[in-house]
């Protein structure tokens, strides 16, 4: 008779686990897409100079709240997949000419070089000199809008493809690129000055191309001449300061270093008999025995402990990532230099950014460094 009479509140008690389960999704949805995070200017850090007032006044976005797209725009990660991964509702397809240049070891490195659209806005000829992230090239969305944007503009574009990372390029000797080596970067930028004996360069690197431009302009001051001002987008200044939190969970970054190890064992498995073939003269340090390491590699330091360190002949990942950071380089451009980090970065560790923050804070001569921290643009990993 007891059961009878309850029975008819079992349908109230099933609709309020319902609602439960109901909130706790909406929580979670909330709380993934950082849906309540509030919107904020950029942090800008710069030396107080005519060139830095000029730049706030002429480009009013650098101080305008930043508003990403309604729904998913405040999550990085979200942001990093849909972008990285899917690419833009409708990705232009600019046009561009592929230049080889073999270099002093047989190695042969390509670019790609659109010509500008328009007629630039002071009507000078500039060239910009880019360099992709990591096993990136001109082929990836991102480069591809940005080139895109940059010709319509009246801007000249040279594309560096990064050392193995085309599919259709075989390696022509036992290397491909590295963190920080500026080889085919520098035949890129000189091969542009010979051709157009007139222009002046932008340089602007993404990622790990970021950390290859301004190691390559502080390497020699020769290597600023005709360079107007340099751009760095979401590099993380330090291998060596980066490692400890890229294997941290943090922000997913032990999942992101997995999965960019991954991409990095298929293009370098996809040139093994270029890279471990017996018939190819290999560096000394480098054996066989460190293409079986490479198959139970999961993160990025230990393909660079095993191999990549080694296409160089360095004695430790250490001394590796000491020697190829760009962090030990920056005092030496002296060039307009612009470092920019998003604040909600899934890999790059905001104590970072105090490398860029302490350097705007120097007196450097001619140079003005202005670090703006910002949600990220989307599609600049």
């Amino acid at each position: 008779m007891n059961a009878m009479l309850e029975t008819p509140e079992l349908p109230a008690v099933f609709d309020g686990v319902k609602l439960a389960a109901v909130a706790a999704v909406l929580y979670v949805i909330v709380r993934c897409l950082n849906l309540k995070s509030p919107t904020a200017p950029p942090d800008l850090y710069f030396q107080d100079s005519g060139l830095s007032r000029f730049l706030l006044k002429s480009c009013p976005l650098l101080t305008k709240e930043y508003i990403p797209p309604l729904i998913w725009g405040k999550s990085g990660h979200i942001q990093t997949a849909l972008y990285g991964k899917m690419g833009r509702v409708r990705s232009p397809h600019p046009y561009g000419h592929r230049k080889f240049i073999t270099m002093s070891d047989g190695a042969t490195s390509t670019f790609d070089l659109f010509e500008p659209l328009a007629e630039h806005c002071v009507g000078d000829d500039v060239t910009m000199v880019i360099c992709p992230g990591i096993a990136n090239h001109s082929e990836k969305q991102y480069i591809r809008t940005f080139v895109d944007y940059a010709q319509k503009n009246g801007y000249r574009c040279a594309v560096l493809n990064h050392l193995g990372a085309l599919p259709n390029i075989e390696l022509t000797s036992p290397r491909m690129f590295t963190y920080g080596c500026t080889w085919e970067f520098g035949a890129m930028v000189n091969y542009i000055k010979k051709t157009y004996p007139q222009t002046q360069l932008v340089v602007v690197g993404f990622s790990l191309g970021g950390n290859i431009v301004c190691k390559y302009l502080g390497e020699t001051q020769a290597n600023q001449e005709k360079v107007l001002c340099c751009v760095s987008v979401c590099q993380g200044y330090s291998a060596l300061r980066a490692q400890e939190t890229f294997m941290q969970w943090d922000q997913c970054r032990r999942f992101y270093n997995f999965l960019m190890a991954d991409n990095m064992k298929k293009i370098i498995l996809s040139h093994r008999q270029a890279l471990f073939g017996d018939h190819v003269k290999k560096p000394q340090s480098l054996e066989d025995t460190d293409l079986s390491r490479l198959y139970t590699a999961t993160s990025l330091m230990q393909i660079d402990d095993n191999v990549m360190r080694k296409f160089h002949g360095y004695n430790s990942l250490k001394e590796y990532y000491e020697e190829e950071s760009c962090m030990r380089y920056l005092h030496r451009i002296y060039v307009p230099l612009m470092l920019v980090n998003a604040a909600d970065d899934p890999l790059v560790h905001e104590s970072l950014l105090t490398i860029p923050k302490s350097l705007s804070g120097k007196e450097t001569g001619e140079r003005h460094v202005c670090a703006a921290s910002a949600r990220r643009p989307p599609g600049l990993l």
